[in-house]
């Protein structure tokens, strides 16, 4: 298994550690490099080229956000990890190319699915966000009456809404956490789709969303 490439910029030296012993501890994944600023994180970056750029928004010199719109332009993959869930900060990650936005405080599981995702095409974002995000944008409605998933493939987009991960998909429902990424992919192909958070937008739109999750 080829392992995935991580680049961390944060100027936080415990923060940057403590990643590096999560992300590290994973067989799949080695950290190539870390960055105590934007300008040195983008110089390396263009040197290493890595698979994903792990980014605080709060930086000396070019903050996570510019830091973001650069390396995206670039072709890098882009998950800002922060402090701050300011709504403006969310909506500009994603807006500069950013393939995931999650909260320091958030956990180490999340942190490893976060980079798994951003390899696999997906943005995940901490649930505390998406479903404050999706409550503001999104106005529940009834499911639509030619829903074309199947009861399976609803209970996996209801989740997706609540922000949970495959691999905890997979434990709310006694799958395979790989079996939970198939039904994902296949959602998003039937709705026409790009990630989890067009398929969540997408459950709290039809109604489908559980409205006291979170």
């Amino acid at each position: 298994m080829n392992s995935t490439r991580v680049l961390l910029a944060d100027d936080q030296p415990d923060v940057r550690s403590g990643f590096r012993l999560v992300l590290d501890s994973q067989p799949d994944i080695t950290v190539v490099g870390e960055a105590i600023d934007g300008i040195t994180a983008l110089a390396l970056a263009r040197r290493l080229r890595p698979d994903v750029v792990l980014t605080d928004i709060r930086m000396p010199g070019i903050n996570g956000l510019e830091l973001t719109r650069l390396l995206t332009q670039e072709g890098l993959r882009v998950v800002v990890v922060t402090t701050f869930d300011l709504d403006e900060y969310v909506e500009a990650a994603l807006r500069n190319g950013a393939c995931g936005f999650l909260l320091k405080r958030s956990g180490p599981t999340l942190l490893i699915e976060g980079v798994r995702a951003a390899m696999a095409g997906d943005a995940l974002i901490s649930p505390q966000v998406t479903i404050r995000l999706l409550r503001a944008v999104t106005k529940p409605d009834r499911p639509p009456a030619d829903n074309p998933l199947t009861h399976r493939e609803t209970e996996i987009v209801r989740l997706v809404a609540q922000g949970l991960t495959n691999a905890q998909i997979g434990a709310e429902l006694f799958i395979a956490a790989g079996t939970a990424k198939t039904h994902v992919a296949n959602i998003q192909a039937k709705l026409g789709l790009n990630n989890r958070v067009g398929m969540a937008a997408w459950a709290w739109r039809a109604g489908l969303a559980d409205p006291q999750a979170g």
